[in-house]
Order: structure tokens, then C-alpha cells, then sequence
């Protein structure tokens, strides 16, 4: 008898097959018993049948629990009444594992409760719709990376230096020396991009940022590529086409899981290119129009992102800014020296930045006025100079946050379900 998958299970109408799962719920019907199992690929809709009361598989189902472990045996039916059109009539029943008090059960758990316990969270339903709209996220953006020949580089997670200031670092010891928790790849795929042209790195970057919003974590993942002979132009259609590129992926491939959240798909079909073009004066302008109280110069906050993108249903794309809110790497504008060749894209619906980047400083002078500027130390940043001396040329580039982007297509009310194990303020645990 053939092992399958239940995401599999069209592709064996009429076979016998062998599932290995979990149980998820069950109810009876006189002669018939019905036991929902999933394998975290799907879910299926498994009838036992008998006319004899004590049959041993009944007998077998009445022991079950919620999220006992089974292998099932049986027939493929084609039913459109059953979860996902197809269930299995159950020729054999074997327990591996009966859970005994499984914590979390169909009735309302409160937030801390669930956070405790997530672990287990992770089996519901809507957890595992999230995740599996997160992986699906994940690979479209190698695919569309990889489809553009970018070359993947790893950026190291130990670092002895910082990518944007030192205030929101994790500090940690190296030996005889002091080291910090990668805030970025971003100045490594500098130095890449000097060596391949068109690289990126994916994975997980800290900030120390005692933040405690529905949009901000400890841990998070972002993507960064980089483009040696970019301007901030071309950075910007990169970022409009990777987002359009992810939204495509999902939308095509996941409807089961936005529904499963319910979430409705129609704001984000909706979403076009080009983007909306803001400089930052611009925005400030739009924002204390709505009656906000950000004043010109100062940082957006969650309010402000907020606010701006209730305004529109589409991506904005925010340029110009201040050179003193923005990184000491940010390129000056030629026009006016004071801005910043920055960009933050943000997402429609209330959800804010998911993209920040711009162009580089790529004049030796300049970079080294800079971090004086910002009073870093030097001998940190030596080799991050190199790239000036030896053969220098305009490039650009961004990050785009993963569980921010995760959390915009959920439509979800916080961060913390958009990545498995979430790193909150008072939160490490488990």
C-alpha cells in the first residue's frame, strides 16, 4: 500500500493509500464515524462504516484525542462534501500516540496563553495557513532573485561593526574582543556586489529596539539585494517588481490559505505598477493635511506610517529624505546635498514600511566625512572604505522585511504570527 501525502490525494482517486498524521477533530453519526486528520501538508476527511456497534475500529476511535498520532488506511473516494473534495474510507487504524489533555482546545485562549504554548500553536489551522503563506513568500523571492541572476552571498551574523548606528545592538563578546548581532547584510553585499555586480542575502537580522508595536520584532528575516552601477531608480523598480512578483506567487498559489484566514484578495489584486511617488516633503505635507503633528525633519513612526498608508490602496514610495534622519552610507542629491537619495516603500492597508534602501555614497572623501560625522569608529569601517579606494562606482539597494510583507497579505492584527518562534520585548520563550 502506497504512502501519501494529503495534499497529494487527487492524484489517487480510487487507490488505497496510507496516511501518516495527527488527529485533528472527529464526530459520529450513528453507523458511521468521521476523523479529520492532517500531516502538515493538508487536511482529509477520513469514514469509518460499520453496522456492528463494537466494531474494533470504532472501538480504536473512541480512544482518540485531539492530536494523537495515527496511520490510516483505505480508499480514496471522491466526495465534494468533504474538506478538500476527497476523503478516505478507513480500511485500517493504527494509534502510534494517544495525547493525553492536548492545552489547546477549540474554545477562546488568550493571547500571553497561546504565545506560551507555541509550539503546539503552530498545528492550528490559521498558524499553519500563515506559515505556509510565509514559505510560499519565501520562495518567490529566490525565485525572482534567482531568476534575475543574482548571485545569493551569505552575510555574516557575527559582526564587529554597525550597519546603521550603535544604539539598537546586540552586544555580544568575541573572544577578546567585542561583536554584534548582524542589524544587516548590507554593507557585506556592498563588498559583494564589487565582486558579482547583482547579489543578495536572506536571512535573520536583531535590533535592540525597545518597541513594543504590532509591527515590530526582535528577530526578523529580511531580504537584501544590492546592484553595483544602480542609481536609486533602478533600486525602485526592482522593489516594484519583486513586490509584484510575490503578490502574483501568492495570489496564485495560496487562495486556500487566505481564505482559511479570511482574508479578501481583492485589495491585492488591485495593486499595479507604477507605485506612488512621494518625496518626503511631500509626505509630510499629505500627512499634517490628515491633522498629524509630524514636523519636518523628524523620523516616521508607526502613527505616521499608518496614517499615510490608509491613505492610499496602493505601495508608496517615499524619497528625498533629510540626510540627518537617514544612514551615513545614504547618497546625497546632487540638486540639494541636505537630502538623501533614500526610498521607503510602504504597504497599503495600514501596514506601513516593508521596504527601506536608497544609493550608496560612493565617494571616498565623502563616506569618510561621514562616519566622522556620525562619530563611528574608523578602524571598524576600514575595510567597508576599501571599496572607495578600489575601483568605486555608484550602487544601491534595499531590505525588505519578511514578516512585515507576511503580515500585509495575511491581513494579520500583529507581527508575532508571521514568523514561527517570534522574539518580542519581554518575550523568549519557547
Amino acid at each position: 500500500m502506497k504512502r501519501i501525502y494529503i495534499e497529494e490525494i487527487s492524484q489517487h482517486k480510487g487507490e488505497e493509500v496510507e496516511i501518516r498524521g495527527w488527529v485533528y477533530n472527529k464526530r459520529s453519526s450513528g453507523k458511521v464515524r468521521f476523523l479529520l486528520v492532517r500531516d502538515g501538508t493538508g487536511l482529509v476527511q477520513t469514514t469509518i462504516f460499520s453496522q456492528v456497534k463494537d466494531h474494533p475500529l470504532f472501538q480504536k476511535f473512541d480512544e482518540l484525542t485531539q492530536e494523537s498520532s495515527v496511520i490510516v488506511q483505505g480508499q480514496v473516494i471522491e466526495d465534494q462534501r468533504a474538506p478538500g473534495g476527497y476523503e478516505i474510507m478507513v480500511r485500517d487504524l493504527q494509534i502510534i500516540h494517544l495525547a493525553q489533555n492536548y492545552p489547546i482546545t477549540p474554545k477562546d485562549h488568550s493571547i500571553p496563553f497561546l504565545m506560551n504554548h507555541r509550539h503546539l500553536w503552530l498545528r492550528s489551522r490559521k498558524q499553519q495557513a500563515i506559515l505556509q503563506v510565509r514559505w510560499e513568500i519565501i520562495r518567490a523571492i529566490r525565485d525572482f532573485f534567482d531568476g534575475r541572476n543574482f548571485r545569493l552571498i551569505d552575510a555574516p551574523i557575527l559582526t564587529p561593526s554597525a550597519c546603521e548606528g550603535t544604539t539598537t545592538l546586540f552586544e555580544t563578546q568575541y573572544f577578546d574582543q567585542k561583536a554584534y548581532l548582524s542589524q544587516s547584510g548590507q554593507l557585506y553585499m556592498e563588498a559583494a556586489a564589487m565582486a558579482f555586480g547583482k547579489v543578495y542575502c536572506f536571512g535573520p537580522t536583531f535590533r535592540a529596539e525597545k518597541s513594543k508595536t504590532r509591527r515590530h520584532l526582535i528577530e526578523f528575516w529580511m531580504v537584501e539585494p544590492e546592484v553595483a552601477f544602480a542609481t536609486l531608480e533602478d533600486i525602485i523598480l526592482i522593489a516594484e517588481d519583486l513586490i509584484l512578483f510575490i503578490l502574483e506567487r501568492v495570489l496564485s498559489r495560496r487562495r486556500v490559505e487566505l481564505e482559511i484566514l479570511e482574508r479578501d484578495p481583492s485589495p491585492l489584486e488591485k495593486i499595479t505598477r507604477p507605485f506612488i511617488r512621494l518625496t518626503y516633503e511631500e509626505t509630510v505635507r499629505i500627512l499634517q493635511s490628515k491633522g498629524s503633528k509630524m514636523a519636518y525633519g523628524d523620523d516616521f513612526g508607526a502613527p505616521e506610517e499608518t496614517l499615510l498608508s490608509q491613505i492610499y490602496d496602493q505601495p508608496v514610495c517615499i524619497t528625498h529624505f533629510p540626510a540627518k534622519i537617514k544612514a551615513f552610507y545614504m547618497q546625497p542629491d546632487e540638486k540639494n546635498p541636505d537630502l538623501a537619495l533614500g526610498v521607503d516603500v510602504m504597504a497599503p492597508e495600514g501596514y506601513g514600511e516593508i521596504i527601506g534602501g536608497g544609493q550608496r555614497i560612493h565617494d571616498l572623501n565623502l563616506l569618510e566625512k561621514r562616519l566622522a560625522e556620525f562619530n563611528l569608529p574608523r578602524e571598524a569601517y576600514e575595510w567597508y572604505l576599501d571599496l572607495r579606494r578600489y575601483g568605486s562606482v555608484p550602487h544601491a539597494g534595499f531590505g525588505l522585511g519578511l514578516e512585515r510583507t507576511v503580515a500585509w497579505i495575511c491581513k494579520l492584527k500583529h507581527i508575532r504570527e508571521a514568523i514561527p518562534f517570534p522574539r518580542l520585548l519581554y518575550r523568549i520563550y519557547p
